[in-house]
């Protein structure tokens, strides 16, 4: 076949010859189980690890029948502490993604791009992909026991969106000196498919239809499974109707085109059979590169991410985690808190040896509380003739091995007192204790900042499956409560840019909240900060809920208006002031006016009162000329009086027409005139 053929062909088995497809098929088979091989002792380690971390019981035959067994959780607290940090730290609010801009971006076209990529890409995993969070947070805890978790990251057509799935280390096979998985030869996963999802399959056209297809038989338990069933308590039943399918999806190279250079395909094939049922290119128009017309190399498609934990110091593909680590620790605890137990047991109930001379009847012999029993001996006989075993007290020694072995365990897990949160004591101070918590935290970073990296990784898979499967045109979506959209031709960008959110370099939330803290200071201190970003960082930091209610994007629609600047502040308050003054100064005049008019009134009334006594005493000429007089001053006065009232009437009106809300001097009481 033609590259062209196999590129556009939904299933290459179809058009192979039966022989050479079942030869395939047994090739691919065989290859798949050395690198089952190269991993056995791998598979051993992590069987115990995986029943230490799961805290299997098992039954004991040693010292006794049913002596203690107890599984101390040294693993499942060093897993729970890594997972407690690393996951809210991974994903902390709902920004997961983010797509950096390097280089010149003149019109700024390139960040706009950014920005609609990273609200697309965080859309597609927190809301499309609905178990993407879930699987997030197992992976982090497998990975933290097993040292190796998978994250499979692919489009599915009948969902119609990218998913990103969690793939457990026992299902995942390549051979154990791998280097990575982009360098492999060979990448199988082990499935299993219902009799449904096999016909399902068939029917669509994606799967052969094999013929004298026998009934499946029971899966092939490996250690981890054995482990894994162990804990649940659960046993696979032979002649169960619904036995599932095993198939391995193995991504391998081959050279179909017969040109010599070996392309990369996906196989899908049973277990128990050994037949292929789907053949598919790994590889894209794009992923050819060619030289004078010949193919010299393609770059095929990769799915899978591995989360790694701790590098194996053998060159190990699968690294080693907690399980790992912890476990020999693990196991020293358990035996030395076993034998402290039975040695508790062996003094609690005590034992010893019968002679002849104790005259009672044959048998076990035990005591209740408050039980008495005959015998026919007397004393001196029964103290002759029982011996009891020299039982020791259980070993102050043993007890402080055990102190050792938690110490040193909780170190390597950074599962200490503080780093649990119990407190270290009244008298210790505070920056000795965050010091203590902060080197502690070390212990973390480097793993962190290796699951930051693969997250990373993946996140750029799911980036070229946008490349490659998103429509044609624009897509709209919802983010944080408001339509957006994005263009299939953002898509162009390097996808190199894009990468988690969080900071690598963070893991804690009071390290975030100090970061955040001393950028908002120095923003405050110093000029050239973005402010809006840098108070939004810190609120993001506190958790504060619903930021952009809070603070909202002065570029987005709910932006605030910008308030008066400060130069017309200040110019506003001295023109208040002003205005304040004038309005003082112009009360003060009405009520010296007021004053005076009150006055002149005075004067009015005792112009009123002599004139009515010269009235009374009225004899003569001289005495109508008085009156006459007093009448005329009286009369002035009223004028005057006149005048002052109407000059305060006018001062109101023009108070009243000048005054921004329209009210004038009110409360005064209207002067008399008469």
């Amino acid at each position: 076949m033609k590259i062209e053929e196999l590129l556009r062909s939904p299933n290459i088995a179809e058009d192979m010859d039966s022989e050479e497809l079942s030869s395939l098929g047994f090739r691919l088979m065989d290859e798949i189980n050395l690198d089952l091989t190269s991993r056995l002792d791998w598979e051993e380690r992590n069987e115990k690890a995986s029943k230490l971390a799961l805290q299997v019981v098992e039954r004991k035959t040693f010292p006794w029948p049913g002596a203690s067994n107890v599984k101390f959780p040294l693993i499942t607290i060093a897993a729970m502490q890594y997972h407690s940090r690393a996951y809210p730290a991974l994903i902390s609010n709902n920004e997961v993604v983010k797509c950096k801009v390097y280089g010149k971006d003149d019109d700024g076209e390139m960040h706009k791009r950014a920005d609609r990529i990273s609200r697309h890409m965080t859309y597609q995993v927190m809301e499309e992909d609905e178990g993407w969070e879930e699987n997030t947070d197992k992976t982090l805890l497998v990975q933290a026991i097993a040292g190796t978790a998978i994250k499979k990251s692919y489009f599915d057509p009948v969902k119609g969106h990218n998913v990103s799935e969690l793939v457990l280390p026992n299902d995942f096979v390549v051979n154990y000196y791998t280097k990575s998985i982009a360098e492999s030869p060979r990448v199988s996963h082990r499935i299993l498919l219902s009799s449904n999802d096999l016909h399902e399959r068939q029917v669509r056209g994606v799967f052969l239809k094999v013929e004298d297809e026998v009934q499946p038989s029971l899966p092939n338990v490996s250690m981890l499974t054995q482990a894994k069933e162990d804990a649940q308590g659960v046993r696979q039943q032979s002649g169960d109707p619904d036995t599932p399918y095993e198939f391995f999806e193995t991504h391998f190279w081959h050279d179909f085109d017969e040109d010599g250079y070996k392309e990369p395909y996906i196989a899908y094939i049973r277990r128990d059979t050994g037949k292929i049922y789907r053949i598919v290119a790994r590889y894209f128009e794009d992923s050819i590169e060619y030289h004078n017309g010949k193919i010299i190399r393609i770059k095929p498609e990769q799915y899978f991410t591995k989360y790694g934990f701790v590098p194996s110091p053998d060159g190990g593909f699968y690294d080693l985690g907690f399980g790992v680590l912890l476990g020999p620790t693990n196991d020293s605890v358990n035996t030395i808190v076993n034998q402290l137990i039975d040695a508790g047991t062996m003094s609690v109930t005590g034992g010893g040896f019968l002679g002849r001379g104790v005259k009672i009847k044959g048998g076990d012999y035990t005591f209740k509380p408050h039980e008495w029993k005959r015998v026919d001996s007397t004393g001196d006989d029964l103290r002759a003739n029982i011996f009891p075993l020299p039982i020791r007290e259980p070993n102050g020694v043993s007890f402080q091995l055990l102190q050792l072995l938690i110490n040193y365990g909780e170190r390597i897990a950074g599962a200490t007192d503080m780093m649990t949160g119990v407190s270290p004591g009244q008298n210790t101070p505070a920056e000795t204790s965050r010091n203590v918590v902060e080197q502690g935290m070390k212990v973390f970073n480097g793993i962190y900042k290796r699951t930051w990296r693969a997250m990373k990784e993946e996140f750029q898979k799911l980036y070229r499956l946008n490349q490659l499967y998103l429509p044609s045109e624009p897509v709209e979506f919802e983010y944080n409560n408001e339509l957006q959209f994005v263009l299939p031709d953002d898509y162009s960008m390097d996808m190199k840019l894009v990468k988690p959110a969080a900071d690598p370099n963070v893991v804690s939330d009071s390290q975030r909240q100090m970061q955040a803290q001393a950028v908002l200071q120095l923003a405050q201190s110093s000029g050239g900060f973005n402010m809006y970003e840098v108070q939004k960082r810190y609120l993001d930091a506190l958790k504060v809920n619903a930021i952009d209610q809070i603070l909202p994007d002065p570029k987005g629609p709910n932006a605030i208006k910008p308030g008066p600047s400060e130069k017309m502040q200040i110019e506003k308050m001295k023109n208040d002031e002003r205005q304040m003054n004038h309005q003082l100064k112009f009360k003060l005049g009405i009520a010296k006016l007021m004053q005076e008019a009150e006055l002149q009134q005075a004067k009015i009334t005792e112009l009123q009162a002599k004139a009515v006594l010269e009235l009374e005493q009225a004899d003569g000429v001289q005495s109508g000329h008085a009156i006459a007089m007093l009448e005329a001053q009286i009369g002035a006065k009223r004028a005057h009086v006149d005048g002052i009232i109407k000059s305060i009437e006018m001062m109101q009106n023009l108070d009243k027409e000048s005054s921004n809300d329209g009210a004038g001097i009110q409360g005064m009481e209207e002067l008399p005139r008469n």
